[in-house]
């Protein structure tokens, strides 16, 4: 009796990332000749690189330099991460003119960031970021999640993910990486010549579409700064990692706000700075 191997097909449930890096762009990339230690002529593709200005309502507010692709989440985020937007703000219109390189936010309430505007303080983020005062007062203030988690296992499948996913850094170099992750899945990936357009822009995007932050996980190919700190602890997300190291100031902040806090990652390495309460150690 001929027995006939029945083949059981198992459906797999595939996340797709719901925002990925913009490679085919033309505008964000160009090609120019060089020539190498032998003196043979390449071609490459560099960065482009554009000043955006903002404007909340009627005031100007910052030109930053960015590569322009998601300018209206660049605007949105920004202005969240600088206290400027506050979550119950009502968001009027955002209106991006490619022309004159310029975004509006516009708000149901009027804004003055007159006075506000003369106590920046230049921060270490590339292409000159910018942390204002009274950030810091509601920064002691916010409280993470204490429920949520991390997985060894998780980050090598990140990690992996991120590395091997097309990327303008892959094709051009010169630019920075932020990834919004939930559990081992890649969400949302932004790059920007500077760490903090990046992260603003998936702040902006987290606004826009509400999505809550309290079981997420940030990731960023720029350093562990007291900016970097800040600005993931403003966005209410528990957990950040890097491939690339830290500062004193920014481990200092780590800890005051609780935030798990993870550096040098690269393939099954890594080490955990603050907030060791999350990791869950299932890999070998």
């Amino acid at each position: 009796m001929n027995k006939k191997k029945i083949k059981i097909k198992t459906k797999r449930t595939l996340i797709k990332m719901i925002l990925k890096p913009l490679i085919n762009n033309p505008k964000l990339t160009k090609e120019i000749f060089v020539r190498d230690e032998n003196n043979k002529k390449l071609k490459v593709h560099s960065i482009v690189e554009r000043p955006l200005t903002l404007y909340l309502n009627e005031q100007e507010i910052v030109t930053m330099m960015t590569i322009c692709d998601y300018p209206k989440y660049l605007a949105i985020g920004y202005l969240l991460n600088q206290n400027m937007l506050k979550k119950n703000d009502k968001i009027t219109s955002v209106d991006y003119d490619e022309e004159i390189s310029t975004v509006v936010v516009r708000t149901k309430i009027k804004t003055n960031y007159e006075e506000k505007l003369k106590k920046k303080t230049l921060t270490s983020g590339c292409a000159q970021g910018t942390v204002f005062g009274d950030i810091m007062e509601e920064f002691e203030e916010i409280k993470l999640s204490k429920t949520a988690k991390i997985k060894a296992s998780w980050m090598i499948k990140l990690l992996k993910e991120i590395n091997t996913t097309p990327s303008l850094y892959l094709k051009a170099r010169a630019i920075h990486g932020c990834v919004l992750c939930k559990k081992d899945k890649v969400q949302v990936y932004m790059e920007d010549v500077g760490r903090h357009n990046a992260v603003d822009k998936i702040a902006g995007y987290m606004y826009k579409h509400s999505i809550t932050p309290v079981d997420k996980i940030f990731y960023t190919t720029g350093r562990l700064t007291s900016e970097m700190i800040i600005k993931t602890v403003k966005m209410r997300i528990p957990i950040l990692m890097s491939r690339n190291g830290f500062t004193s100031w920014g481990v200092e902040l780590a800890k005051k706000s609780n935030l798990t806090l993870i550096g040098r990652t690269k393939g099954k390495r890594f080490i955990v700075l603050s907030g060791i309460q999350r990791i869950i150690y299932d890999s070998k």
